[in-house]
């Protein structure tokens, strides 16, 4: 299939379809690069991803985005939708093109006696966690809060509750989505189901969602989280708790273990334990004692509502950097001299060749897996489930010269990643079908290939593709 069925072919198109735009839509505004407020209307997360766009579209309704996209098709110019802008891969910018700005499409709505949430498609999870949390609700969502519903979502998504209900698709009721021919579709098990089917894993490669419809659960409950901060001397301890805590405790428990660069280590390397727990104070700390007992240099941990969790990571991943993720699926246990004796290395290496790259990090997710592996491969297509973790390599840096360096970088830490964890099996005499061990999409920067995102689900996909989307309109993410 072509990875790019509509094309900018002139500048004369956008300028057509800008006017066609303005004549025609009642709810969104439109905005060129000559506009007061374009400059801030392309900005992104990372600077990598930035892009000039020849209309940027901030949508308002259903109907401008299904107006819009037509237009698009009419004057062959391509486009792209963003929600958070928080995307590190530049799937949701273009250059020339149309950018498709869902943020002023941001209204939630709860309804306490379903405990369901409805959510428009350019809200952000912070909208999401604060009005179900006046109702004493909350449904799994992004451990980062500024980042979008879209885009986790329909790559999956992992969260601090997945531990107790699963995945952010696990806990989605539907959808309304618009597609490329216009139409505006309910997507869920009991209305085009197979498209339902394909928007919890691949939804950028179907449509432009305007709305999910999400299970919400109790949680009137506070929680007890945060950061604690150590000297690297402490890391192998951090890892092995990390290790018996996902093999030992139930779901309510978590925890992320990180190398980086911190101000209370004086710019040196420190090692992180950012730490999870779904109850009472007294409880959270019986489980992570050990940790407390090392005596942090930081420690942020406190008793909290869930509705402020996903802000806590915030300041650390502010905006004004180039940027690039990787994701690498590790089984656990993790061992500690592997982060010791291969990935500092390797992290101290890429600061003597990108020197304002000391915001880089490299982390390693610990949740207990059991509730998202309840739900077969298959049954969504998203083909990231199983029982391993997540990694993300993170590299960011300062300068446009330093890209490719801190890519190839990137990669090849992520490549280390994937070589220890066959060692591992190979020392266990283990012989685990590799499909089943993907790439999770929402930390790759669309450098993996469909078939190790999508593992065994690719050939449905690749079908349901066919029947919602033949010309590849929707072509920023995962060519199907």
């Amino acid at each position: 299939m072509s990875s790019a069925a509509v094309t900018v072919c002139s500048t004369t198109n956008v300028e057509s379809l800008a006017r066609e735009l303005r004549s025609n839509l009642t709810c969104s505004a439109i905005l060129t690069p000559d506009s007061e407020g374009y400059t801030e209307s392309i900005e992104r997360w990372t600077d990598t991803t930035e892009r000039k766009p020849g209309v940027v579209l901030y949508a308002g309704s259903t109907e401008d985005i299904s107006a819009t996209i037509l237009g698009c098709r009419k004057h062959n110019v391509s486009f792209a939708v963003s929600g958070g802008r928080h995307s590190t891969s530049g799937a949701s910018s273009i250059h020339g093109g149309v950018a498709i700005d869902l943020r002023r499409m941001r209204r939630v709505a709860v309804d306490p006696n379903t405990k369901t949430i409805k959510v428009q498609g350019g809200c952000i999870w912070q909208d999401v966690d604060e009005a179900a949390g006046e109702h004493g609700l909350a449904t799994v969502g992004g451990t980062v809060n500024d980042t979008g519903v879209g885009g986790l979502t329909l790559g999956g998504g992992y969260g601090w509750l997945s531990g107790r209900h699963g995945l952010v698709i696990d806990n989605l009721l539907a959808v309304e989505i618009v597609l490329a021919d216009g139409s505006s579709r309910t997507a869920s098990r009991e209305q085009n189901p197979d498209l339902f089917w394909a928007v919890r894993g691949a939804g950028q490669c179907f449509g432009v969602v305007t709305e999910f419809t999400f299970q919400a659960h109790d949680q009137k409950n506070r929680v007890w989280a945060g950061v604690l901060g150590y000297h690297m001397e402490n890391l192998e301890t951090l890892v092995s708790f990390a290790n018996d805590l996902v093999a030992s405790t139930n779901g309510d428990s978590g925890m992320m273990v990180q190398i980086s660069s911190q101000e209370f280590t004086q710019g040196k390397l420190a090692a992180i334990a950012i730490v999870f727990h779904n109850g009472a104070v007294e409880a959270a700390k019986s489980v992570f004692q050990p940790l407390l007992d090392l005596n942090p240099l930081l420690n942020t941990a406190i008793e909290r509502p869930y509705c402020e969790v996903n802000g806590m990571m915030n300041p650390k991943g502010g905006r004004g950097f180039r940027s690039v993720f990787k994701g690498v699926a590790f089984t656990t246990p993790l061992r500690p001299a592997f982060m010791r004796e291969i990935l500092i290395p390797e992290l101290k290496r890429l600061y003597q060749v990108v020197p304002a790259s000391r915001q880089t990090l490299i982390m390693f997710e610990f949740f207990r897996s059991e509730k998202w592996c309840e739900i077969p491969v298959t049954e969504t297509a998203f083909g990231h489930r199983g029982p391993h973790q997540n990694a993300v390599i993170a590299a960011r840096w300062r300068n446009d010269e330093d890209d490719e360096a801190a890519r190839q970088w990137t990669r090849a830490v992520a490549k280390l990643v994937v070589l220890e964890r066959q060692q591992r099996w190979r020392e266990q005499g283990v012989t685990p079908d590799e499909i089943l061990i993907t790439e999770y999409g929402n930390y790759d920067h669309l450098s993996a290939k469909p078939r190790n995102v999508f593992g065994v689900n690719l050939e449905r996909l690749i079908e349901i593709k066919k029947k919602y989307d033949p010309e590849n309109i929707f072509n920023k993410s995962y060519i199907l």
